[in-house]
């Protein structure tokens, strides 16, 4: 199990690397991003991470239950400290734990930055469609003061004939 927590962790934090830069990686990653949240996709992520969240509560009571047994509760005698087996047990709980934790931690870390940069591309679009009609309309705008300004210099000395 902590071999594949270990694999997960990678491939998560390899995801999340992927959404902070903008590369052709983010891409990809928000095109695999976009069809895990459709279809029946949020429910499968949801209930592997209440799974993975019972797993890290039943490793956090192992751990708990081994430290209980060695502060001596259950003997009574007060005669505490972890046997080798129990040292063992209780780091492989530890680690165990902690990696679910980290691998919870970064699911929600790239749930947030994939919500984050699909918030932020529809504005973009918008500014930048926006900012070439801008662009439109100003080079429409020279044009026509242009024209105006030949016109006017074109009229101006028929203008000043007539009156002399």
């Amino acid at each position: 199990m902590i071999q594949l927590l270990f694999t997960v962790l990678t491939v998560e934090a390899g995801v999340a690397t992927a959404l902070l830069f903008k590369t052709p990686l983010r891409k990809l990653a928000m095109l695999g991003l976009d069809t895990l949240k459709r279809g029946r996709g949020p429910v499968m992520v949801r209930t592997v991470a209440a799974t993975v969240l019972v797993v890290l509560a039943s490793s956090v009571h192992s751990m708990a239950k081994i430290r209980g047994r060695a502060s001596g509760d259950i003997d009574g005698a007060g005669a505490g400290g972890l046997t080798p087996t129990d040292q063992v047990l209780l780091a492989r709980h530890l680690l165990e734990a902690s990696l679910m934790g980290y691998a919870l931690f970064l699911a929600l870390v790239i749930d947030r930055l994939h919500n984050y940069i699909r918030e932020i591309r529809g504005p973009k679009k918008n500014l930048e469609a926006i900012s070439k009609q801008n662009k439109m309309i100003l080079e429409e705008k020279k044009h026509l003061h242009d024209q105006l300004q030949s016109t006017n210099l074109t009229q101006l000395p028929s203008d000043g004939k007539k009156d002399s």
